[in-house]
């Protein structure tokens, strides 16, 4: 189904920009508002409104299309405009296919404490207060944001640039839940015992907690994806 993006919510966004203003930058931008929801599959991204809010050039924002259609987060759809991408059962395969590689990786890897998980600890409080309050698409962000946070302590820029698109692929994967709450409560806890792991420093835990909750959110998620309409 086709929605319409109001563009008043990105206006907002347009401070960010500065005067260094980027197709990279307008990319930044949009590739975040999918992160965090509010960008959702079918959504029609017109070039005037878009542009207007975020005071940029029709090629500016023409080739911060262009980039994020290289991530496979828009599709240009001949005669009819820029979408956000709706994903298929094989994306959500790949998709953790390659959350699996990196974020257990990532954490083996980490080397002898001390690890800063402040960035961790955020994400996991930020998640308690979206469940105190019931807002289970913040709750999905914060997910995101402490899954984020632990490829993070690897410090590397290109493994933290690689997860930026990966988790954005996943939030529009998310939206396909017909049922938020049941979906994302679960692994809060899950993201409470895999920071208690690495608090303790036991690597090894860590990553089989982790290992263990991507491949029960996978399951998840392909089971739903096989419960809806095909084209």
């Amino acid at each position: 189904m086709t929605t319409e993006v109001d563009p008043s919510v990105l206006a907002g966004d347009r401070a960010l920009l500065g005067r260094s203003s980027t197709a990279d930058r307008v990319a930044d931008i949009l590739r975040s508002r999918i992160t965090d929801g509010y960008l959702r599959p079918g959504s029609k991204l017109s070039e005037d409104a878009i542009g207007s809010a975020l005071g940029v050039s029709r090629n500016t924002l023409r080739e911060a299309f262009r980039l994020l259609t290289h991530e496979r987060l828009l599709v240009h759809e001949l005669n009819r405009g820029v979408f956000v991408r709706d994903l298929t059962v094989q994306d959500v395969t790949d998709i953790y296919r390659v959350r699996k590689l990196i974020e257990c990786a990532a954490v083996r890897n980490l080397g002898a404490p001390p690890y800063d998980l402040s960035n961790a600890e955020a994400a996991v409080a930020e998640g308690d207060r979206a469940a105190a309050e019931g807002s289970w698409l913040e709750l999905g962000t914060a997910n995101i944001h402490f899954h984020h946070a632990v490829v993070a302590l690897a410090q590397s820029k290109r493994l933290d640039e690689l997860m930026r698109g990966v988790l954005a692929e996943l939030r529009l994967v998310f939206h396909a839940m017909d049922n938020p709450r049941g979906f994302h409560e679960p692994f809060l806890e899950r993201n409470r015992q895999i920071l208690s792991a690495l608090r303790e420093a036991d690597l090894v835990r860590a990553e089989l907690l982790l290992a263990d909750y991507l491949a029960d959110a996978e399951k998840l998620l392909i089971q739903r994806y096989s419960e809806l309409p095909t084209a």
